[in-house]
């Protein structure tokens, strides 16, 4: 038998993502606040000396949810094979990153360091559908630190 109610249905996954941010909200932690006030620094340093435009305002939105990124091969010298971790956007296990100059300012996802217009980076290759973090940046000095390690 069906009730009527006065609730409003939830979407669970919405329900869920809802209770974890409440749970995490509160971080004490000091180390936690220092690199989330590190962060803001350098996302507004980075947004104040780029124009608006939609596709920035993406990008600065997608590099403030913490993502888990996994260099897996280089198959060439201009090319990165990563695996792609958001638990709240998208996840690709094997995604071709190409280097390129960046065509904007904006926060490399590896290390949080500010990207400026012209700097050398690894983006994710285009195509069709696009891909969901397709305004993500890793600067190529952070990724040859991390394939010397």
């Amino acid at each position: 038998m069906d009730f009527p109610t006065n609730s409003t249905p939830t979407d669970p996954w919405t329900q869920t993502l809802g209770l974890l941010s409440q749970l995490c909200g509160g971080d004490a932690r000091p180390a936690a606040r220092e690199h989330e006030a590190q962060f803001a620094r350098m996302a507004g340093s980075a947004a104040a000396s780029a124009e608006a435009s939609p596709a920035r305002a993406r990008t600065g939105n997608a590099m403030r949810r913490p993502v888990s990124l996994s260099v897996l091969e280089r198959p060439s010298s201009t090319t990165v094979t990563i695996a792609w971790r958001d638990a709240t956007h998208c996840s690709y296990g094997d995604q071709l990153w190409l280097a390129a100059r960046a065509r904007s300012s904006g926060i490399c996802a590896m290390s949080g360091r500010a990207i400026r217009r012209g700097d050398l980076v690894y983006q994710p290759r285009r195509s069709r559908p696009r891909p969901l973090n397709d305004g993500a940046m890793i600067l190529a000095s952070v990724l040859r630190d991390v394939e010397a390690d």
